[in-house]
C-alpha cells in the first residue's frame, strides 16, 4: 500500500516497516543544498525560480529549495526554520559589500571567494574568566520575531497532512556554539587548562539555546514530527573529547534540553553530530534521542554500516550514510546508484532508515549525481526489500 510522505516517515519514526525508504533533502543546514548545486539543478529541470535561501541567510549558502524541486527530489520532509532578530538582517543588509556578516551572538563570517563564507571571528576568542561572560551582550531570545511566524508555516504543512514537518531552530548548541565564540582551538584547550570557564560558557550557551527552543516549541510544538538539534562531536578518526569528558560536561547539557523537548512536544528527536561518534551512541539513546544522523560512512567506525545495523536496530533511527567527500561529487550516477543500493540494502533493513546525505550538498557535487541518488531510491528502496 502507498504511504503518504508523512507516513512514510511516521512508520520508520515508531520501528515500523514502510513503503519506501524515506528521503530527506532541502530541509535545514545539516540535510541541505548549497546554492551552486543547487542552480545546476534548476538548469537541468529546466526551472525558472527565484534563489531563496534557508533562514533568509545567503552567507550560510544554503538554497532553500522551492517546491517543485522538493517533489522532484522525492523529499518526504518539509523543513519549519526560525529568524533571526529583524535588526541582524537589516545591519547585514546595510553593511559594506563584502565586509563580515556578524550574527546575534557577535561571532562573524569572513567572504573567503565570491559566495563563500567561512565563520572566522570569534568574538572572545581569549577569555578564561566569568567575568567576560557577565559582561558579555547575549543574544535576546525572547525577541518575538524569531518565532513569530513559525505556528502559521507548521499549520499549513499540518492541515495537506502530506508531509512530515521537521522544526530547526538555528541554535548550534552548547558545544559548537563556543568553538563559534572562541574559536575551535581556543575552546579545546580551555576544556583541558581552564574547565570551570569552560563549563560555564557551555552551560550559558545552553540556557540561551533552551530559552529559544522553548518559544519555539510553545509556539508550534503541537504540530510537528521531527525537531532537529545536534552538536558536532567527531573527526574522521574519533572524537573531538573523550567520551569521559563528554559525559561529565556535554551529556547532561543535551539531556536537560531533550527532556525540555519532550515535556513540550511528542516529535521525535533528531540529534546532528558528524564524525566518528560510535563511542557515544549509547549515551544518545541513553538521554532520548530518537535519529541519528548524518552516520558519517568515512569516518572511523561509523563506516561499520552493518554492525551499527546490528547492535542498534530498532534502538535508534539512522538518517544519512549516502557519503559527500567521495561518491556524490566525484563519482559517476551509475556508483552513486550502486551506492545508495549498498547503504539502503544494510541500513535500511525492516525499516529504521532515513535517506539523506552526509550534511549539505557541497558545491562539487554534479546535479546529475543528485537526481541519481534520490532516483535510487524509487528504485532500491521500496519495501520489501530483496
Amino acid at each position: 500500500m502507498t504511504m503518504t510522505s508523512r507516513e512514510r516517515v511516521q512508520a520508520v519514526l515508531n520501528y515500523e516497516t514502510p513503503d519506501r525508504v524515506p528521503i530527506i533533502m532541502g530541509v535545514s543546514n545539516a540535510t541541505g543544498i548549497k546554492i551552486r548545486p543547487y542552480r545546476g539543478l534548476l538548469k537541468l529541470l529546466n526551472l525558472d525560480v527565484k534563489e531563496q535561501y534557508i533562514y533568509d541567510w545567503p552567507e550560510l549558502g544554503t538554497a532553500l529549495p522551492d517546491e517543485r524541486v522538493m517533489q522532484r527530489l522525492h523529499s518526504d520532509v518539509r523543513g519549519v526554520l526560525d529568524r533571526f532578530p529583524l535588526e541582524v538582517y537589516q545591519r547585514n543588509q546595510n553593511r559594506p559589500e563584502h565586509s563580515p556578516f556578524f550574527d546575534d551572538w557577535g561571532g562573524g563570517q569572513m567572504e573567503i571567494a565570491p559566495e563563500e563564507w567561512f565563520p572566522g571571528i570569534a568574538p572572545i576568542p581569549d577569555a578564561t574568566t566569568s567575568d567576560v561572560l557577565e559582561n558579555y551582550p547575549w543574544p535576546n531570545m525572547d525577541d518575538p520575531y524569531r518565532v513569530a511566524h513559525v505556528r502559521d508555516q507548521a499549520k499549513e504543512l499540518h492541515d495537506v497532512n502530506q508531509y512530515a514537518i521537521m522544526a530547526t531552530p538555528w541554535l548550534m548548541f552548547p558545544f559548537e556554539r563556543a568553538f563559534e565564540m572562541q574559536g575551535m582551538e581556543k575552546f579545546l584547550m580551555n576544556l583541558a587548562v581552564e574547565p570551570d570557564f569552560a563549563q560555564e560558557l557551555l552551560n550559558k550557551n545552553n540556557q540561551l539555546c533552551m530559552q529559544l527552543m522553548s518559544h519555539f516549541l510553545d509556539e508550534c510544538g503541537d504540530l510537528i514530527d521531527i525537531i532537529k538539534i545536534g552538536d558536532d562531536l567527531g573527526t574522521q578518526e574519533s572524537l573531538m573529547i573523550s567520551p569521559r569528558m563528554y559525559r561529565r560536561m556535554l551529556k547532561p547539557l543535551h539531556a536537560e534540553m531533550i527532556a525540555m523537548i519532550k515535556q513540550k512536544t511528542k516529535a521525535k528527536v533528531f540529534f546532528h553530530t558528524d564524525g566518528d561518534v560510535f563511542d557515544l551512541i549509547e549515551d544518545f539513546i541513553e538521554i532520548g534521542v530518537d535519529v541519528l544522523n548524518p552516520i558519517q560512512t568515512s569516518a572511523g567506525k561509523m563506516s561499520d554500516l552493518e554492525g551499527l545495523k546490528q547492535r542498534y536496530n530498532k534502538r535508534i533511527v539512522f538518517c544519512g550514510a549516502i557519503d559527500t567527500q567521495k561518491i556524490l561529487p566525484y563519482g559517476t550516477p551509475e556508483q552513486v546508484r550502486q551506492e545508495v543500493k549498498r547503504v539502503i540494502n544494510i541500513l535500511g533493513k525492516d525499516g529504521g532508515y532515513m535517506l539523506a546525505t552526509v550534511h549539505t550538498v557541497m558545491n562539487e557535487v554534479p546535479p546529475e549525481n543528485i537526481l541519481a541518488m534520490v532516483d535510487a531510491v524509487e528504485e532500491f528502496g521500496k519495501y520489501p526489500l530483496p
